[in-house]
């Protein structure tokens, strides 16, 4: 383990061969813990790696953007690139962490690195928590959506019990997603991840061809600031980056793990650029009239607009596997290696999916609970605690410097976004009961 003493050059790439050593180990530990989460593949290519990285941090953030921005007025795109850019960074760090000690694989062991048993305990707690609302939240989703393409649809089950449309669709969305959650091979989940990262371009572009073809028109002017507003955009912004979480399990998984830096650069710019197109058409297209999921006004007669609401399903199917791989690997750990791993990753990603339906059911409130996780979970996961977790295991905070002030500066917004903007997630969630 790296101590704490260590001198922040040891935070540089590594060589080649401290990558083969650093591979050495890892297979040697496979060996002795098969059953573990550190038993996933780790041959994932660059290409392979930016796809589970695109499907990550893009998806069903980018049909809140235009929500975000009308809740902010247009002066809230500069906090989309401000977030953008710590969440970038905190990425980095993240990336730096791993690479002090080899014997690092998930975001939890970073935490134990820093502050021991207490680190990983907290670093988990907002990890697991994050992954599991972002994932109910892709349930509420399918649901609004189907709702909003078929309003009328009520489902019988056995006599005399019928079940809401939303509610039904939720449960029959649920049941496509299944096969997704029994894979525990990213590289296989790469390819699933594609059709999200696709889903998204085609998304971006219906909705385009919906204001510029079909009669909408981007004739809405909005508001230069709308300061009410603008914690509910902070903190719906800071949820299209809420995938910092499962970075360390797509590190771990590629072969040239030095090149994990221009995976994340490669990400951040495709994604921030999609948000920030989508967040100005839809607000354009629909002023402040616009619901928190910008598909939810479009009129769904027109062949654009099913072309969107139609493959905007296909983002949760695509990534919810995806979300919730390091919730079933952290709890096949806590199980004896005696048990069959597969066996395990089906009864665990089954559990997992019906307990998030569950959720999904009892609190529907798309919105308002994105705001929730982005205020209160996706900042601190995704931003707070890889700043606090660096800084421990590099030492530079002993001495004053740049970077420093830089990291403290990110830690104290954070904190003041967390505790405001979770204040005003929780009354929007009571006010909707």
């Amino acid at each position: 383990m790296a101590t704490m003493d260590e001198e922040e050059s040891s935070f540089t790439l590594p060589l080649i061969e401290d990558d083969e050593n650093k591979q050495a180990l890892v297979t040697k530990l496979e060996e002795i813990e098969p059953n573990s989460s550190h038993s996933c593949s780790t041959t994932n290519s660059f290409f392979k790696t930016c796809f589970n990285g695109l499907n990550a941090l893009s998806g069903v953030g980018i049909l809140s953007t235009p929500y975000a921005l009308a809740s902010g007025g247009w002066l809230s795109l500069i906090l989309l690139f401000a977030i953008a850019t710590a969440a970038f960074f905190s990425g980095l760090l993240i990336q730096r962490c791993m690479d002090s000690d080899s014997n690092i694989r998930t975001y939890p062991d970073i935490g134990e690195l820093a502050f021991g048993k207490k680190g990983r305990l907290i670093v988990s707690i907002f990890m697991y928590i994050e992954l599991y609302l972002v994932a109910t939240g892709f349930l509420i989703l399918e649901g609004d959506n189907l709702q909003n393409l078929f309003p009328n649809m009520e489902f019988e089950v056995g006599q005399g019990l019928t079940i809401g449309g939303k509610h039904g669709f939720i449960i029959i969305v649920s049941l496509i997603i299944l096969p997704t959650v029994w894979l525990d091979n990213l590289s296989l989940l790469s390819y699933v991840s594609a059709s999200g990262v696709l889903a998204s371009g085609i998304i971006l572009g219906s909705i385009i061809w919906t204001g510029a073809f079909e009669g909408i028109g981007f004739q809405q002017k909005g508001t230069l600031v709308n300061w009410d507003g603008m914690l509910t955009a902070i903190s719906l912004y800071a949820f299209c980056y809420c995938a910092h979480p499962v970075f360390p399990t797509l590190y771990t998984s590629m072969k040239k793990k030095h090149q994990f830096s221009n995976v994340l650069i490669v990400c951040f710019i495709l994604c921030t650029i999609t948000y920030a197109s989508m967040a100005i058409f839809g607000y354009l297209m629909f002023g402040p009239q616009i619901q928190s999921q910008v598909t939810l006004n479009l009129p769904a007669s027109k062949i654009s607009s099913k072309v969107a609401i139609y493959t905007t399903l296909v983002n949760p199917i695509a990534k919810y596997a995806l979300m919730v791989t390091p919730i079933v690997n952290a709890i096949k750990t806590r199980f004896s290696c005696r048990y069959n791993p597969r066996f395990l990753s089906i009864l665990i990603g089954t559990n997992l999916l019906i307990s998030t339906v569950l959720v999904a059911l009892a609190i529907p409130f798309f919105g308002s609970l994105m705001s929730l996780v982005g205020s209160l979970l996706s900042i601190t996961a995704s931003v707070i605690l890889p700043c606090l977790c660096y800084l421990k295991i590099s030492g530079i905070y002993r001495r004053l410097n740049g970077q420093l002030v830089g990291i403290c500066l990110i830690i104290i917004v954070g904190v003041c976004l967390v505790i405001f903007g979770t204040y005003i997630s929780v009354l929007d969630i009571i006010g909707n009961f």
